[in-house]
């Protein structure tokens, strides 16, 4: 990545969606503009999981403020992510694709694990750099994210579905403030955390720090009270939910460092950090400067590289975990991405899409682990459910849609083939598969595939299916599995 260039994170979060701008220089990111809005969209989803209406009309228009300050940026230069709301949402299609179509670049609906790495590579980027192990909280509107790392590396990350706008919902109705609504709401907030204490022992870190909203309101609001500024302590955060419980409610509440944009999810906040700071028995916590936010503009850069992009080491170490043919996988792969550049090279969006087929390629035989009956079905479940770090669950879920089609029937892919990039994809592993039946490197360069007007045509050089007859009767067999869809494939195997 070359000095000056520009990259923007935007973070759509259950409580507040922000954009950052940054400017790239040897390694480091210097903050060129910042923009935070309310939009409150967590408080929008009701028992059912379905967000309403005017809270997805609310992320729309802000988006469109966002899209505006980021004309001009090219897709590799903005990663938009989402969280826990738009993770839960039963409608988060219906507001992503109006939603993308507005900010003008694709939206991730990224994993609590994802969402957890990343906080920390945000977090840890803008610290000095120390052999500290360190434990990182991030307390969001509807999940809290807590990550044990050290340097630039986080060791364990887990997601639980606490957060402020959840416990101010269901704990402090009204804006209530009570003794009573506080003990219950930090009973409920351990309830769901004590398993963190197996995962996060005190004895395996030794400071900690909170990032994001929750932990940065309350720093603040302390230190315009007198205490100590750049730290939560137990007992300043003890005396400020006293001040809570004095004034009864948020119409009465008068205290300084109090943000607007804060106040209606202050009690939600503020019992989940007391609940974690009596579970772990903390003294102190730092407030962070990083956060998810400038973890995506981090990993914008490591996406640069295979050497560095999560993602690779990612598809490398599921590959090692179940025991993958790295010889296959590599043959099918090489087939299927040089199939692909056939009949999509003039597509700007070729090369983002040949990486993700070479990764669905390098795992398609993921499943084998399980079984190798119905080997396909076990993969995709696996890709659909796995703890992927670097991938977004759409991105997990396309790839676990290529698995599932490489070989049978594909009526299952009925809804999937919609799609023409995918149908693309699909008709390359599949080829690929089966030219490489025999597990040894099949002679593709006599292969040639075409895509004109909804049909694939694929052909081979005189005298190919003579040399490879089990693979020219499989040539033959796709061209009928195909008829079966609204795509037309033929095959002229001579």
């Amino acid at each position: 990545m070359q000095n000056g260039t520009l990259l923007a994170a935007v973070d759509l979060g259950s409580n507040s969606f922000r954009l950052e701008i940054g400017r790239y220089h040897s390694g480091h990111i210097e903050r060129i503009e910042y923009i935070k809005e309310a939009v409150r969209q967590g408080g929008g989803l009701d028992d059912n999981k379905v967000l309403s209406q005017a809270a997805m009309q609310r992320g729309w228009e802000c988006l469109a403020r966002f899209g505006e300050r980021l004309h001009g940026f090219k897709k590799q230069q903005v990663r938009a992510v989402a969280t826990q709301t738009l993770r839960e949402a039963r409608n988060r299609d219906e507001f992503l694709c109006e939603a993308q179509a507005i900010l003008g670049f694709p939206i991730e609906v990224i994993s609590g694990q994802e969402e957890a790495r990343l906080i920390y590579q945000g977090v840890s980027h803008l610290l000095p750099q120390s052999d500290e192990k360190r434990l990182v909280v991030d307390i969001g509107g509807r999940s809290t994210e807590m990550i044990l790392g050290q340097n630039y590396e986080a060791r364990r990350m887990e997601s639980y579905r606490l957060g402020s706008v959840a416990w101010s919902t269901k704990y402090f109705a009204r804006g209530q403030f009570t003794a009573a609504a506080f003990k219950t709401a930090e009973i409920a907030a351990k309830a769901v955390l004590d398993e963190a204490l197996d995962t996060f022992p005190p004895t395996e870190w030794t400071v900690a720090y909170g990032s994001s909203g929750t932990v940065s309101a309350v720093a603040d609001m302390l230190a315009a009270n007198g205490w100590a500024s750049g730290v939560v302590t137990r007992s300043g955060l003890d005396w400020l939910v006293d001040r809570l419980i004095k004034a009864g409610n948020l119409d009465q509440l008068r205290i300084d460092g109090l943000k607007d944009d804060r106040r209606p999810v202050l009690g939600g906040g503020v019992s989940v950090l007391r609940a974690i700071f009596d579970l772990f028995d903390i003294q102190q916590m730092i407030p962070a400067q990083g956060a998810l936010r400038q973890g995506a503009l981090f990993d914008l850069i490591d996406r640069q590289s295979d050497d560095t992009d999560v993602r690779e080491r990612t598809v490398r170490w599921l590959a090692e975990r179940f025991s993958i043919d790295e010889g296959q996988a590599k043959r099918v792969s090489d087939v299927a991405t040089a199939l692909f550049a056939q009949i999509a090279a003039e597509d700007p969006q070729s090369g983002r899409y040949s990486q993700k087929l070479a990764w669905a390629a390098r795992l398609h035989e993921i499943g084998t682990h399980i079984s190798h009956d119905r080997s396909y079905h076990h993969g995709a479940y696996i890709l659909d459910n796995v703890d992927a770090p670097g991938f977004s669950i759409p991105e997990l879920h396309r790839m676990s849609q290529l698995v599932l089609g490489q070989r049978g029937k594909l009526k299952k892919m009925e809804s999937s083939l919609n799609d023409e990039l995918f149908a693309k994809q699909l008709v390359c592993l599949r080829l690929a598969v089966i030219l490489c039946h025999a597990r040894q490197t099949p002679e593709y360069e006599a292969v040639r595939l075409a895509f004109k007007s909804g049909t694939f045509k694929v052909t081979t050089t005189p005298g190919w299916a003579k040399r490879y007859p089990q693979s020219a009767w499989l040539l033959s067999e796709e061209a009928l599995a195909w008829q079966k869809t609204d795509w037309k494939f033929s095959a002229d195997i001579r």
